[in-house]
């Protein structure tokens, strides 16, 4: 009896294993897995409007990341190469891509020195970085007039940190997300919302009668991010970026989602 129940655990043992290991990817070479399979496992946000959002209507995620990710597939691997996706949030993308669920992140991912210890980073492809929001009719064209001025925040984000260095008098009153920061903004709690410009962007395009000023004043900018140690997918990524914007793919990209927001310059980002 014991014979057989060790049997059955060492069955049961095995089985698990092989479940596991077939929802992860190949731990090895991921450039060279990714060309075997003729397709990339992207990690996108689908919450983040501009960059990846899921559509009510359809059920699709669509967004600037998105399109990026399917141009970046095909230009690395070819025509007939296929992009698939993951959905991540900012707590999951890292631990999805250290546990080889997806081959690579592109989902709204500051290029910072902390994550740079967990993953590696393509040069950026989005030049993102705080900016402020303000009303059509406001005279703010820049941060540092925001001395002795109450400005809208976003509680976890940096932008607190980021408006003190040019506007240390500034009076920032932080939210829980950016429907009640805006909504504080509507009702003239303060006079400019400051976040990640691309954030920003879609705010903006949800409500016309505001703008974005002062360009970035202080730069975070995006980038692809892939496991440690996985230089030639890094290079590999890196040199499909450079020929999309060579060919003009990327700044389309660019104009299909970004231009005619107030106040987002389009040909800055290229």
């Amino acid at each position: 009896m014991r014979k057989n129940k060790r049997i059955i655990l060492l069955v049961v043992s095995l089985l698990l294993v092989l479940t596991l290991s077939a929802c992860k990817k190949d731990e090895g070479n991921t450039y060279q897995q990714v060309k075997r399979d003729d397709a990339i496992t992207w990690g996108i946000r689908a919450d983040t409007r501009l960059f990846g959002l899921t559509i009510i209507r359809t059920g699709k995620i669509e967004g600037f990341e998105v399109d990026l990710a399917q141009a970046l597939t095909k230009q690395m691997l070819g025509k007939k190469a296929k992009a698939n996706f993951v959905t991540t949030t900012a707590n999951t993308r890292i631990p999805l891509l250290k546990n080889h669920n997806i081959d690579a992140v592109l989902a709204t991912m500051t290029i910072t020195p902390e994550r740079e210890k967990q993953v590696t980073f393509t040069k950026p492809y989005f030049p993102a970085g705080s900016s402020l929001l303000v009303p059509k009719s406001s005279k703010i064209t820049s941060v540092r007039q925001l001395n002795d001025q109450t400005v809208l925040a976003v509680k976890g984000t940096t932008a607190v940190d980021d408006v003190h260095k040019f506007a240390p008098k500034a009076r920032v009153l932080q939210y829980d997300d950016y429907g009640q920061a805006m909504s504080a903004l509507k009702a003239g709690q303060g006079v400019a919302l400051t976040t990640d410009n691309g954030i920003l962007a879609g705010i903006a395009q949800e409500n016309p009668g505001y703008k974005l000023v002062g360009g970035v004043y202080v730069n975070a900018p995006y980038g692809i991010a892939v496991n440690k140690g996985q230089k030639q997918m890094v290079e590999h990524l890196n040199q499909a970026l450079a020929e999309l914007k060579a060919n003009g793919i990327y700044q389309k990209l660019l104009d299909k989602w970004f231009k005619g927001i107030p106040g987002f310059n389009v040909k800055e980002m290229n």
